[in-house]
């Protein structure tokens, strides 16, 4: 074979190769994002963005993702490591290891936190998401046993019966996704907008 055959073969696949890959960046970077984006405000509009919670016209969070709240009239929400806590720009957690004599000063430290605010007794159980981050630091839900731990402080704060309070926790709770995926957990943002006579759902 010629060298001109071999230069003319070698245009023919580099021009194949460049239609092939505009093509997909056409698909990948375009038409398909196009198409869920599409979707997801069709179909699931309050999700696609971004489950965002309105009163008066104004936002007051979102149900995906976990904000603080150091009032003890609420609760409390697990700890977070993104950013400088609860910051949705910078999502991640502290990457401490189970060895690290960091993470357990860090744990030891808000276990003695929790108990002092719950009325517990000093060496009293505390829920592990009570005391540890989420990988993201942004999980917004609390584990049933940390809400009703912290039923009683909300209650006598708030002068309400504590049976009420534990009926809204029930209200905001949910189980497993498809039954199977995860755990039975509470929405602290629901929960403490039930609070304050503010239902989101």
């Amino acid at each position: 074979m010629s060298m001109k055959q071999n230069i003319k073969n070698l245009i023919t696949q580099l021009r194949i190769s460049v239609i092939v890959m505009a093509l997909m960046a056409l698909f990948t970077c375009g038409m398909y994002p196009a198409t869920i984006w599409g979707v997801g405000q069709i179909l699931f509009p309050y999700q696609a963005n971004g489950s965002i919670v309105m009163f008066d016209g104004k936002p007051v969070g979102s149900i995906l993702l976990s904000q603080g709240f150091s009032d003890p009239k609420y609760f409390y929400p697990r700890p977070s490591f993104a950013g400088a806590g609860y910051d949705a720009t910078r999502s991640g957690g502290s990457n401490l290891g189970p060895t690290s004599k960091k993470l357990v000063e860090l744990v030891s430290a808000r276990a003695d936190h929790y108990r002092r605010q719950n009325g517990l007794d000093p060496k009293a159980r505390v829920p592990v998401d009570a005391v540890t981050a989420s990988a993201s630091g942004l999980d917004p839900h609390i584990s049933p046993e940390n809400a009703r731990i912290q039923a009683p402080r909300v209650a006598r704060l708030r002068s309400v019966n504590e049976n009420r309070i534990i009926d809204m926790i029930l209200q905001c709770s949910s189980g497993p996704d498809l039954g199977i995926l995860g755990h039975e957990r509470v929405n602290v943002l629901k929960l403490n907008l039930m609070l304050d006579g503010r239902n989101c759902d």
